[in-house]
């Protein structure tokens, strides 16, 4: 397999209607292992819709550029209450892509 999973996690803000159903927003992405590159991913917004914009908003992005320009993207288009939890989420998924890259 040429691909690795990996998971990257945040609190929600109060108010989300995926706050009733999680306390934290969970971003997930497949990743080519040469290349760092960002086959799919995946979310834990409430709406299907939602879930769809932030996977086509971060596929085909490398990591190995750094998380700065896929955060950038999100920042620039996603405009809902999870803004901030998304970009956390990103951070801490990238965290875990450089500890599978250092190895």
């Amino acid at each position: 397999m040429n691909t690795v999973f990996i998971a990257g996690h945040a609190r929600l803000p109060s108010g989300m209607a995926a706050k009733s159903i999680y306390d934290t927003l969970t971003i997930t992405a497949e990743i080519d292992k040469k290349y760092g590159v960002i086959v799919t991913a995946g979310c834990t917004l409430a709406t299907l819709h939602g879930r769809e914009f932030v996977q086509q908003l971060l596929r085909g992005h490398s990591l190995q550029d750094g998380i700065e320009r896929p955060v950038q993207v999100v920042k620039e288009h996603y405009l809902g209450k999870a803004g901030n939890a998304l970009e956390s989420a990103l951070n801490d998924l990238y965290k875990q892509y450089e500890e599978f890259a250092r190895k």
